[in-house]
């Protein structure tokens, strides 16, 4: 899987990065905006053997096409065995041949094992003498026992080597990681910026500012829904379809992304409620909103749903519960004195 060119919104943000100095960084932000893309950057920035001005990868030394074919020797990437999977990069022989064997499933944490490698890693020499790198992501599926074997090379590295972890969730890192790391927040790309973005990568004009909403303002967020083939229309038609408690709204939804449609009416509601702007739809496309107390149940029993919803015991009966308690929800506003 080749390396996508950086986002436009991401440009200057390298530029500050690669302008300071520092062994250990930590890339934060929501999801959705680039905390991976840039801390690749970054770490072929570090290693790249013909750097630009500004000291960028160049993009065509032996360095960079090593890190595009995954095949970097001083480049330790720390993921979930899932998103290694998605992203492209491959398992060790082992862990592949026990997922192959049908003897676990691929992880959705950074192992242990795998922290205990990039630890011996970091103590090796680099073997294209521009230092070593560790990159981890999301940085957030570190369990405990997995960020306390990192914890001490990262704050008394062995030689050259550097690390970038980068977090969607940095609030969930145990304190010792976040105190022993540089942080650096992504900014939030502008709306002219990201809509831009979207039309390169094919998504339709006429589309393109809808999924933004939906997506909460999240560039790589809403080009993902475009690929899914969510409709604009669809999305907008939603809430109502959902207070009138018609599971079929959701039928193509798998159910962890149904409960990230509700949370995110639920959200709107909260705010509307509040006096606030809704994000992820227009204001007109809501229902009226229940009571505060109403919504604070919700949205409770919504994050309670999403921490099993990776692996409910049956799909099809979750989601006409999520429909049922959303249903019974939101008609609650018609009930109030």
């Amino acid at each position: 899987m080749s390396t996508p060119p950086l986002t436009p919104w991401l440009h200057r943000p390298l530029a500050e990065l690669l302008r300071q100095r520092g062994h250990a960084w930590l890339l934060q932000g929501p999801s959705g905006i680039g905390q991976y893309e840039l801390a690749l950057a970054l770490a072929s920035a570090w290693l790249c053997e013909q750097p630009q001005e500004g000291g960028t990868a160049c993009g065509h030394c032996a360095s960079c096409h090593a890190i595009e074919v995954r095949t970097h020797a001083d480049l330790c990437v720390l993921m979930p065995e899932v998103a290694m999977q998605e992203l492209g990069w491959p398992l060790d022989e082992k862990a592949q041949a026990d997922i192959d064997d049908k003897k676990r499933k691929a992880s959705r944490e950074i192992r242990v094992e795998a922290m205990r490698e990039a630890v011996g890693f970091a103590q090796r020499t680099s073997a294209r003498g521009r230092g070593k790198v560790v990159l981890v992501y999301p940085a957030e599926r570190m369990n405990n026992i997995t960020a306390n074997a990192l914890l001490k090379t990262l704050e008394e590295p062995v030689g050259d080597v550097r690390f970038v972890l980068a977090s969607e969730a940095a609030w969930q890192l145990l304190p010792t990681i976040r105190s022993r790391c540089l942080g650096f927040t992504l900014p939030w790309p502008e709306t002219t910026e990201a809509v831009a973005w979207l039309a390169e990568q094919k998504v339709p004009a006429a589309d393109a500012a809808a999924l933004l909403r939906a997506a909460g303002g999240r560039p790589s967020d809403a080009l993902r829904l475009a690929r899914a083939g969510q409709s604009p229309k669809a999305w907008s038609l939603l809430p109502k379809a959902i207070s009138r408690g018609d599971v079929g709204a959701l039928a193509d939804h798998a159910p962890a992304q149904a409960v990230g449609a509700l949370q995110k009416i639920c959200h709107d509601l909260m705010a509307v409620g509040n006096g606030a702007e809704p994000r992820f739809f227009e204001a007109a496309d809501l229902p009226a909103a229940p009571s505060r107390l109403a919504l604070a149940r919700w949205s409770k029993s919504l994050a309670n749903a999403a921490r099993t919803a990776e692996h409910p015991f049956n799909a099809g009966l979750m989601l006409e519960a999520l429909v049922s308690e959303a249903r019974s929800t939101l008609n609650s506003a018609a009930r109030r004195p």
